[in-house]
């Protein structure tokens, strides 16, 4: 018989809230290996990001592999599918999920969408990091 712990983790993964549960739980552990990675990158002592790069390359990879493990088994639940991409993906690289986006695009032929995908997304996150920056520099 589950402990009155387990049986209360079992309703709130299988409630409404599961899948937010799931994601929550799995960034923390992406977002504790982006951590390490970063950590791990700043002691070699390049000033290239070194660390972004990795995670943002690793990511996409297991992502790549996650997406063709799912669409090759069925009885994956829902919940494994949002814990892993979302949540531990999602927590360690949110390139993962673009490189992800992009793909598909490209595998259905939509090239013009792709392409405007892509460049708009690099292009406008730049242009977004440098506007928040502005905006902080100015009311400072």
């Amino acid at each position: 018989m589950p402990s009155a712990g387990a049986a209360r983790s079992l309703l709130l993964v299988n409630s409404r809230m599961g899948p937010y549960f799931v994601v929550f739980a799995g960034a923390g552990l992406g977002g504790v290996a982006r951590h390490a990675v970063n950590v791990i990158a700043g002691r070699l002592g390049y000033a290239f990001p070194l660390g972004t790069l990795a995670v943002n390359v690793v990511g996409s990879f297991l992502m790549g592999v996650l997406a063709a493990w799912f669409a090759q088994r069925s009885d994956i639940s829902q919940h494994m599918r949002f814990f892993l991409t979302t949540g531990v993906l999602g927590g360690f690289t949110t390139f993962s999920a673009f490189s992800l986006d992009a793909a598909l695009m490209w595998e259905r032929g939509a090239f013009g969408p792709f392409a405007l995908y892509v460049l708009a997304s690099l292009l406008l996150s730049v242009v977004g990091l440098f506007a928040g920056m502005t905006a902080m520099r100015l009311l400072a």
